[in-house]
């Protein structure tokens, strides 16, 4: 049946002490938390770049996925919060249709850290992505809320 879904998936991207230190910022005792905090690379905006790359991985998902259907997508939003030397992504996807968005979200915050890896590997290398996970979805034949994994 044709339905709104929506899909929500996660991955985080854990930078070295060179990277933090490369772009300004000093490891502070307890979390440090910026939400619109915005790192500046010689290619340019870092988060905001991969917030872009990140909803075109989302719509060009049909194509990097053998047998994955394309959707006319509702909505992409991605965020980007980091945390210490941790960036976290967000993407989560919205379609009306008869099929799930889940491979949308995956593949939006996915190329989202992949971007950032590339926009910070100039300075140094031992940048890590890490797990990405479907944190939920709804709007189908079976909801999921995985907010235990994160």
């Amino acid at each position: 049946a044709i339905t709104t879904r929506t899909a929500k998936a996660r991955t985080t991207v854990i930078f070295p002490p060179e990277v933090m230190e490369a772009f300004g910022f000093r490891h502070a005792s307890g979390k440090q938390r910026q939400e619109q905090q915005e790192l500046m690379g010689p290619k340019g905006p870092i988060f905001a770049t991969a917030k872009v790359a990140g909803i075109m991985g989302a719509k060009r998902t049909a194509d990097l996925i053998p047998l994955c259907h394309p959707l006319p997508l509702d909505r992409v939003h991605i965020d980007i919060i980091l945390e210490d030397n941790t960036a976290t992504i967000e993407c989560e996807c919205r379609v009306t249709h008869k099929t799930g968005v889940e491979m949308e979200a995956l593949t939006g915050a996915t190329v989202a850290a992949l971007t950032i890896y590339d926009m910070c590997k100039a300075v140094s290398h031992n940048i890590k992505i890490g797990d990405t996970v479907l944190i939920s979805k709804s709007g189908g034949k079976r909801t999921v809320d995985n907010q235990s994994l994160v």
